[in-house]
This record gives C-alpha cells, sequence and structure tokens, in this order.
C-alpha cells in the first residue's frame, strides 16, 4: 500500500490548521452525527483504519556489539549499533566505512569526524 498522509476534517478550509501549521494538520478522528468523512463516504479524504498498515520488511536486524558481527554481516541486512564504549564504536565505524555498511541509528561519518581529532 502507498504511504498515505491522513489529514484532520478540514484542513484543507481552515488557515489556522492548515499546511503551514504541522502541528495542526495531523490526524484528529472525525466525530460528529453527520459527518461525511467518520461515515466513509466516497470522494472523502481516507480515515484511518487497519487496512491502511505497510508490509512488514523482509530484512532481518543484526546488533553490533564488536567487529566480529560486523564481519558477519549479510548484504541487505538493518545493522543497529548496541551498547558499547567510544573506543570501540570508533573501531567499528571505521569497520563499517569500510565495507559500506550503514547503520540504523549512528551517522558514521558524522561521528568520525567529531571525534577523528580527540
Amino acid at each position: 500500500m502507498k504511504n498515505m498522509k491522513f489529514r484532520r476534517r478540514g484542513w484543507y478550509k481552515h488557515k489556522r490548521i492548515g499546511m503551514g501549521k504541522k502541528r495542526k494538520v495531523g490526524w484528529r478522528k472525525p466525530k460528529g452525527r453527520d459527518n461525511k468523512m467518520r461515515e466513509k463516504r466516497k470522494g472523502r479524504p481516507p480515515v484511518v483504519s487497519i487496512g491502511y498498515k505497510k508490509a512488514k520488511t523482509k530484512q532481518k536486524v543484526v546488533m553490533i556489539y564488536n567487529i566480529k558481527d560486523i564481519e558477519g554481516m549479510e548484504k541487505g541486512n538493518i545493522a543497529i549499533l548496541g551498547k558499547v564504549g567510544k573506543r570501540k564504536k570508533m573501531e567499528i565505524a571505521k569497520k563499517a566505512q569500510e565495507k559500506n555498511i550503514g547503520f540504523q541509528n549512528l551517522n558514521i561519518k558524522k561521528f568520525l569526524k567529531k571525534n577523528e581529532s580527540k
């Protein structure tokens, strides 16, 4: 299913809850006796429901605590850096940069640039 953007009812009508106000554009459940959106009528914006759930990815998540874990990683897996100290994290980041592996919870370039000088 494509990525849906669920908006609150009438977001396009009112300036105070319009596109410029990202916080207020967000989803609110439509309530009200005569609400066409609540009734899920044809031509109205979509209402949040179970059928819109995204398919789960078939990628395997790998927790990395040391350099051996990186060497055993397969292509296409998601890498998450575990709870390690700064020195070991530097070694892991350098090795990952060589093997062209990205982490979900670590920006390698930014981390190495910040800590190389120290």
